[in-house]
């Protein structure tokens, strides 16, 4: 295993610099960094304790600084140091700026505005958070998208990672032995989909989540037989009521919300042809 410094440093929160950079270490499986967060620098004195950071702790630097004038003072103290200095949005901002014939406005923070996005994301939050896990049936047909499935198929995670996104999601969960809730039948705007998991790694999760609570293994929630039915059940709704189906086996959190993503565009571009 190698094990190295890494400096990540921001004009603004240091969330992008800081998802760029796990997206990338995942492709080192032998690597582990140290991360080191500089965020919010603006000033040329913020630069200088950066750098005399960098060289306490020798390392990688990433940055996200769209002011010239703090850039510099970094890739030059990075270069004295010896230390690689690798821009993070300068390439894309160049990249752009050659082909919309304009220059950027190097101003920092501005993903963060509170403009109509911002709230947007805010409101679907709420929303995912007010109707999760079958609450608020009331209010379910105003969602973008309700999620359906049995117990531990992501839902609810998935419904988070989508209000991120501005996307109003509600979920509902199959209890075997119960009807699934009437509203859920005479719904006419949201995308209605399915979720499903294999059997064998449902009880694997399942049983994880029973550790976490510290309850023990019991009743049919977790044997194998009572869990097959139980996903076969759920498949034969989602068939019966021609919902799409997303099998979250092996598929992360953002795989599946990428995937519902498409489903709704796909919906809403039928829509509006």
């Amino acid at each position: 295993m190698t094990r190295f410094h890494l400096h990540l440093v921001s004009d603004s929160t240091g969330d992008t610099v800081h998802s760029v950079a796990r997206a990338c270490l995942v492709q080192f499986e032998n690597s582990e960094a140290i991360e080191h967060i500089w965020s919010m620098v603006r000033t040329k004195v913020q630069v200088d304790r950066v750098i005399s950071g960098v060289g306490a702790n020798p390392g990688v630097v990433l940055y996200t600084l769209v002011d010239e004038t703090l850039r510099t003072p970094l890739v030059d103290g990075c270069r004295k140091l010896q230390v690689p200095a690798i821009p993070v949005l300068e390439p894309v901002i160049g990249a752009l700026a050659a082909y919309l014939g304009s220059q950027a406005r190097g101003l920092p923070g501005q993903q963060h505005l509170l403009n109509s996005e911002y709230f947007q994301r805010i409101d679907a939050m709420t929303f995912a958070l007010s109707h999760d896990d079958g609450q608020s049936a009331w209010g379910w047909n105003d969602a973008d998208v309700v999620l359906v499935g049995v117990s531990r198929t992501s839902k609810t995670p998935t419904c988070i990672y989508l209000a991120n996104r501005g996307i109003k999601a509600a979920n509902v969960a199959l209890v075997p032995g119960a009807d699934p809730p009437p509203e859920l039948f005479v719904l006419t705007r949201p995308l209605v989909v399915g979720l499903t998991n294999d059997p064998e790694r449902l009880i694997q999760v399942r049983r994880n989540r029973l550790v976490q609570l510290k309850q023990e293994d019991h009743g049919d929630y977790v044997d194998i037989e009572a869990v097959r039915v139980e996903v076969a059940n759920a498949r034969r709704l989602f068939t019966e009521r021609d919902w799409p189906v997303i099998d979250v086996t092996r598929r992360s959190i953002e795989e599946t919300a990428a995937a519902v993503l498409k489903l709704l565009a796909r919906k809403r571009g039928i829509e509006d042809a």
